[in-house]
């Protein structure tokens, strides 16, 4: 076997051994390694919510935490542009923030389609001046 395809061979196994790794990680392990930093509730209200690719999938309305204790970022998903949208809850887990912008890094287009219109229920909402914290990503 020549050195480059030896060496392109450990390279795939590392890299499916990665990925099993990271698929056996639970959300709260994934946003650990995103280093969560502190926010203001109220800089996150408006913010737009993008996907993968930097399409807007809605703006962020409230935060809310739930009678278990898990934040939700109320979205409101639209498929057109973000506009015109119905409220999604999206776990903090599952985002990360850039600037002025939050991604779904772990929610996909398809997953922001599916998801139960959001109601509140028995979520509480979070005061804007009261600070959270949400990891960190960029595009």
């Amino acid at each position: 076997m020549s050195t480059n395809r030896l060496r392109s061979t450990i390279l795939s196994l590392a890299l499916v051994i990665s990925a099993t790794a990271l698929a056996d990680e639970t959300p709260e392990e994934r946003m650990a390694r995103r280093l969560p930093q502190p926010v203001k509730v109220g800089d996150l209200i408006g913010l737009p919510v993008y996907d993968s690719n930097q399409l807007t999938l809605g703006h962020v309305l409230e935060v809310v935490r739930t009678p278990a204790g898990k934040i939700q970022l109320v979205v409101a998903y639209s498929p057109w542009f973000g506009w015109w949208g119905r409220p999604v809850a999206v776990p903090i887990e599952a985002v990360g923030i850039f600037g002025r912008q939050i991604a779904a890094l772990d929610m996909s287009r398809q997953d922001f389609a599916e998801a139960p219109t959001w109601f509140g229920g028995e979520a509480k909402p979070i005061a804007a001046g009261e600070t959270i914290r949400i990891g960190l990503t960029r595009h």
